[in-house]
């Protein structure tokens, strides 16, 4: 299924000379992983708390720098050598993290509610845990979509932007969570289908 997932190596093409001056100063995988989750629960915070239509706007522009400090911190850990067990779980645990402090704030915003949106993050949730459970199956860390992290950060990005331009949303927006959560589940469905299917005859015989 096409996620905007595919475009990460084109991304970190571009971004490979700023992780490699972020190595030569100090800057580790971790800082920046961590960095990415406190940014992000300070927002969500903030819009919890304040949810003006117009601090919305904050929320496109961090969601398209955390992609970024994404593929820095994975870069940094594969090419730079700050690979570490401590590393592994913080990459999987901060995102679902700061997933659910960005998203959270919607809750608050016509035409959704506490439901809708809660689906959205526990589903999203168990996405990257069904991603992350591969390796334990023996097959690489499946990122499939449709509606994978990157997919995600793109509609709340946008809902972000569509919010803080226009004051609100119309009332048939409300059926954008339920859309997202139905696209969230077959990403759930191919990830473990795509595992499966990954698998040889002697490993699927040993399990």
């Amino acid at each position: 299924m096409i996620s905007i997932y595919q475009l990460k190596p084109r991304f970190q093409a571009l971004l490979r000379p700023i992780v490699a001056r972020l190595d030569r100063m100090g800057v580790t995988a971790n800082m920046v992983t961590l960095f990415a989750m406190f940014v992000s629960c300070a927002l969500g915070i903030v819009l919890f708390v304040a949810p003006s239509p117009r601090l919305f706007l904050l929320l496109p522009l961090w969601m398209f720098l955390r992609m970024a400090l994404n593929a820095v911190d994975g870069m940094l850990a594969r090419e730079f050598g700050h690979k570490s067990p401590l590393g592994a779980y913080l990459n999987e645990l901060t995102d679902v993290v700061s997933d659910a402090a960005l998203y959270l704030p919607f809750v608050l915003i016509a035409p959704f509610g506490w439901g809708s949106v809660a689906i959205v993050i526990f589903l999203s949730s168990l996405s990257e845990m069904t991603g992350a459970l591969a390796p334990m199956v023996g097959v690489e860390r499946r990122y499939d979509g449709p509606m994978g992290k990157s997919d995600r950060a793109f509609v709340f990005g946008a809902l972000g932007l569509w919010l803080g331009a226009a004051g609100g949303l119309p009332a048939w927006a409300f059926w954008i969570m339920p859309a997202v959560a139905l696209l969230i589940l077959l990403n759930i469905v191919n990830r473990i289908r795509n595992a499966l299917n990954q698998l040889t005859p002697s490993t699927k015989r040993g399990a």
